[in-house]
């Protein structure tokens, strides 16, 4: 790696798996302090530990985004700890499946608390700083269930449509401030919220999960998953000094599947 995010110290959420803990890998790579955050404690303990980084430069802390006042604490104690937050990734997020009928409207609720509100309580926990300091990056993990519609997921969905609509505005209103706030969204990616995607979707259809997944792999030009250090790959760009010029994006990195 060549240290494109050396000296920078980034927040990331939901990063004890998957995408957010492959986002923590990389940019510790890239040189960054971290402070990681996830809600259980021995699943954010294994991933820091997975880490080959000096304790001044990492943190842990147990977080639930949907409580407002914990993340203003965690903002402060890693402001206190390791310096000014320079990048915000938003990771955090749950899925569920269901046909539109079968959701109850706890679970569109509860979507929207995590993969929405979870976005705006740590956005607003950070941007003051970074808003005075007239520089830093936040970059808000959607889906491409974000941009299009799709089956038997329309609470995700709106979760994430939500986020890509606030990833815009918020960009609008700091665009001349040194924030930039940009958005990615990753297709079909090896995580285990795939795994609950093609089991809850063979369950319904009758037939295996390996062949809902190559039901579900034929709409992907590509023919693939993808994998998460390829939406790492992206996060670090974005973090980096090298996107300074891009803000209200939502980039799509799916294999090829919005364009089908």
């Amino acid at each position: 790696m060549t240290g494109r995010l050396a000296g920078r110290v980034a927040l990331i959420s939901g990063a004890s798996r998957g995408i957010g803990l492959a986002i923590a890998q990389a940019y510790a790579a890239e040189g960054a302090k971290l402070c990681m955050v996830a809600t259980n404690a021995d699943a954010l303990k294994a991933a820091a530990d997975s880490l080959s980084v000096g304790n001044d430069a990492l943190m842990t802390a147990v977080l639930d985004v949907r409580d407002s006042m914990a993340c203003r604490a965690v903002v402060q104690d890693v402001t206190s700890r390791l310096g000014p937050i320079d990048v915000l990734i938003n990771n955090a997020g749950i899925y569920k499946a269901r046909s539109f009928l079968e959701y109850e409207p706890e679970d569109f609720r509860a979507l929207m608390e995590v993969n929405l509100i979870g976005v705006v309580n740590l956005t607003q926990a950070v941007l003051p700083d970074m808003l005075a300091r007239q520089a830093g990056r936040i970059v808000n993990v959607a889906s491409s269930a974000g941009k299009a519609g799709s089956r038997n997921q329309s609470a995700y969905n709106a979760s994430k449509h939500a986020v890509v609509g606030l990833t815009r505005c918020l960009a609008l209103e700091t665009a001349t401030s040194g924030v930039t706030v940009n958005a990615i969204c990753p297709g079909l990616t090896q995580t285990d919220m795939v795994d609950n995607l093609k089991n809850a979707f063979a369950s319904q259809a009758g037939v295996s999960a390996e062949q809902m997944l190559q039901s579900i792999l034929t709409r992907v030009p590509m023919g693939r998953l993808l994998n998460v250090e390829e939406i790492a790959g992206m996060a670090v760009y974005l973090g980096s000094t090298e996107s300074s010029g891009m803000t209200g994006q939502a980039l799509s990195i799916d294999g090829g599947l919005l364009t089908a």
